[in-house]
């Protein structure tokens, strides 16, 4: 195998570009690009399988890459999306309207081992190692599960009242969980002696 061989089989292992999936390389670092990214509905109902949604409709990632310094990206874009999720009480249809800011951080010197053979993480988590491609859709579902209400609650669920104890124990009451609920009957007490 040739050298030219070799980039060939490096070029052809790395995913090709698309509207969706950019390679850095090929970006001019000197001016900024921006992209508006609708997800069909073939990847709209794998991305609901994959995060439990029932329905993910309107659904839209839009915004720009902007170039920092020699070889760093600013990812900066709005997702929409409206997602319908199964209740956590009833499992009824809960439909959610999604607007979300979404910033992502590429820094080439981000996840880079120290010699200690520990990895530095950095405090904003918005920062992310520079990859060779950036893949939009994935932007797209990692934005999204993170916007997504974590209990959804139809309009019509009545409260859960839940008791979870080891088997054969008392169930806590939420009367004995509450730090002053016990300085009330105390004071009922003495207020019953002093009388």
């Amino acid at each position: 195998m040739t050298d030219g061989d070799d980039d060939d089989f490096r070029r052809s292992s790395e995913p090709e570009p698309t509207a969706t999936r950019l390679r850095l390389a090929d970006l001019r670092q000197r001016r900024n690009h921006e992209f508006a990214v609708v997800p069909d509905r073939d990847t709209l109902a794998r991305i609901a399988r994959d995060l439990d949604l029932i329905e993910i409709r309107k659904a839209r990632l839009a915004g720009r890459l902007v170039p920092v310094g020699k070889a760093d990206w600013d990812l900066d874009a709005d997702l929409g999306a409206t997602v319908t999720q199964p209740c956590v009480a009833t499992l009824a249809p809960v439909r959610t309207r999604l607007d979300e800011a979404v910033a992502r951080r590429y820094r080439a010197d981000a996840g880079i081992e120290q010699p200690d053979g520990e990895t530095e993480m950095p405090e904003d988590d918005s920062i992310e190692p520079l990859p060779a491609v950036i893949d939009l859709v994935e932007v797209f579902r990692e934005a999204l599960s993170l916007a997504l209400p974590l209990y959804p609650r139809a309009d019509a669920a009545a409260p859960v009242d839940l008791a979870v104890t080891e088997p054969g124990a008392t169930p806590i009451r939420d009367a004995e969980v509450k730090p002053f609920s016990g300085l009330a009957a105390l004071r009922r007490r003495l207020d019953g002696n002093d009388g």
